[in-house]
């Protein structure tokens, strides 16, 4: 095991630790091989016990833990401490997924590490000096859950250009094995809610072990603001996945639907033909036409009257096409009510009345009838009856 300390002006450390690559009960197989007892073979966990005693039920735990885990508590020396496990994407790819460990009070923050990436990254020079500028501990470590969610929202990125190719492809060029890319993409928004809701968790701890020391400072602030921030991507991203299977959802019950359609009416078509048929090939001894040599003309020529009777039938009801497309024309083809027919309305005159009334005297006809002004009111015509009680007494 690597142990590094840094201590930063604000009087508030910081223990790095770096787990060697070799298993622990390999090397303890190994040491009870050589006759080495396994208590020695780690001198400097030991040596760390001894130096922070206050987290060292801690390191004997966090070693093999390989799962999220939260603890607040609150001891006699230290105060309020928040330890645990946060599981963190290392990388783009989803399967390189690394254990952060830490253990933070106010004065110290121990944290370990069994990957160098994650350490080397905080230890950055850009981020250094916002250490030096944070006056505790917690400061400090929201300032790394920060840089640890930098992977998160490069994650995202890539998981928003993957969405986006899913929306043009549903929209262009729709298949059946679309469903299958959609169920990917909500696997895909599990595995980043799975990895967000443990440091939502540590937000809530913290807020919970140091109250408003630690609420009142700008790192703390900026990182409730970039959680906020993911939540609303995360919540947006669900919303799109969910519209997406609606919409397969729909298309396939239209498409499902048109199926049965087409089946039926292809049924009807030929169930006169089919009956037809029925009849004729029956074991009766007598039937009508069947000595006849114009028979089997006369039954065709009835089948197709019938059949072409039925598919007339069918397409005046609108079953043979679009419904809502036949409609439209049918509206637009019997329709002869001018566009502005509900300003005729509106002025209590209707269309009935005027074409009804058109070219009779003291009448106004559909062309002289007012128009509305610039201002949007419309002007009441003067009713026939008013018009002559007008005229009367003008003369």
């Amino acid at each position: 095991m690597i142990h590094r300390m840094l201590r930063y002006p604000a009087k508030w450390d910081w223990h790095i630790l770096q787990l060697s690559k070799q298993p622990e009960k390999e090397q303890q197989i190994q040491d009870t091989a050589a006759g080495t007892p396994s208590l020695h073979a780690e001198p400097d966990m030991l040596e760390l016990m001894r130096m922070l005693p206050a987290c060292s039920s801690w390191l004997e735990e966090a070693k093999e833990r390989s799962s999220n885990h939260i603890s607040v508590d609150s001891l006699t020396d230290e105060g309020a401490v928040i330890s645990g496990t946060l599981m963190v994407q290392a990388s783009e790819e989803q399967s390189d997924i690394q254990p952060f460990h830490f253990w933070l009070s106010a004065a110290t923050l121990v944290t370990m590490h069994g990957d160098m990436r994650l350490p080397l990254r905080l230890q950055s020079p850009l981020h250094t000096q916002k250490y030096e500028q944070c006056g505790s501990a917690p400061e400090a470590f929201f300032i790394m859950i920060g840089v640890i969610l930098e992977a998160f929202h490069a994650g995202l990125d890539g998981f928003e250009r993957r969405l986006g190719e899913l929306e043009k492809a549903m929209r262009h060029r729709n298949r059946s094995g679309l469903i299958d890319t959609i169920f990917d993409r909500r696997y895909d928004l599990l595995h980043w809610s799975h990895l967000f809701i443990p440091v939502r968790e540590v937000h809530g701890a913290a807020k919970e072990a140091f109250m408003e020391e630690l609420t009142a400072k700008d790192a703390f602030q900026r990182i409730t603001h970039k959680l906020d921030r993911i939540d609303t991507l995360l919540k947006h991203y669900s919303l799109e996945i969910d519209t997406l299977i609606s919409m397969d959802d729909a298309m396939s019950s239209f498409k499902g639907n048109d199926i049965i359609r087409t089946l039926t009416i292809f049924t009807v078509l030929c169930l006169p033909g089919t009956l037809a048929g029925t009849l004729m090939g029956s074991n009766f001894h007598w039937l009508p036409l069947r000595d006849k040599p114009w028979g089997f003309v006369l039954m065709i020529a009835v089948i197709a009257v019938i059949t072409g009777g039925l598919y007339l039938w069918l397409w005046k009801k609108g079953w043979t096409g679009d419904i809502l497309h036949y409609r439209k024309r049918k509206q637009s083809r019997h329709s002869t009510i001018p566009s502005d027919a509900p300003d005729y309305e509106e002025a209590g005159i209707s269309v009935s009345r005027s074409r009804r009334h058109a070219g009779k005297p003291g009448h106004p006809s559909v062309a002289e009838r007012p128009k509305p002004n610039d201002a949007g009111n419309r002007e009441q015509p003067l009713q026939p009856r008013a018009r002559r009680k007008n005229a009367v007494r003008k003369g």
